[in-house]
């Protein structure tokens, strides 16, 4: 695999905090759901509820 510079990588909007997040190895076959920057956004998203 060619090396690519992280300026190169494809970024999102964390769903919960709005930060800019960029592709990581570990996403590579889920880049399509991710949807939060860590574990902590995942588990401080918008409850039902509460939107």
């Amino acid at each position: 695999m060619k090396m690519r510079r992280k300026a190169d990588l494809p970024t999102k909007t964390c769903a919960t905090c709005g930060r800019p997040f960029t592709w990581r190895k570990k996403w590579e076959k889920v880049w399509a759901e991710v949807r939060y920057c860590s574990d902590r956004c995942r588990r401080e998203k918008p409850r039902r509820d509460q939107v």
